[in-house]
């Protein structure tokens, strides 16, 4: 090399669209996964083109309404599980503590 010679610097277009083989694939691995996301919320990718902010206000409230359904759901078992578990659970505490004794 040279004294003169200084390497080339790309212009701002040509490192805009460069692009490697695992830029391809983060994007694609990126799209399939806010697809799953979208399809999970019953997002319809026509209505997102057409009122986007109204699109994500709905799914939002959907995702809440799933969120505390959920959690009620999950209240009500474990309450239902609790009945029979905590019971046996004393006894068996019982049992032991009686016979180290």
């Amino acid at each position: 090399m040279s004294e003169n010679s200084t390497p080339q610097r790309r212009s701002f277009v040509q490192r805009l669209v460069r692009m490697s083989t695992a830029d391809i694939m983060r994007l694609v691995f990126l799209c399939v996964l806010a697809g799953f996301l979208l399809a999970a919320l019953n997002v319809n990718p026509r209505d997102l083109w057409v009122d986007f902010f109204g699109t994500l206000a709905e799914s939002w409230g959907r995702f809440i309404r799933f969120i505390t359904e959920s959690a009620g759901w999950a209240i009500e078992y474990f309450l239902l599980g609790a009945v029979l578990v905590i019971p046996i659970w004393i006894v068996f505490r019982l049992l032991r503590t009686l016979g180290r004794e």
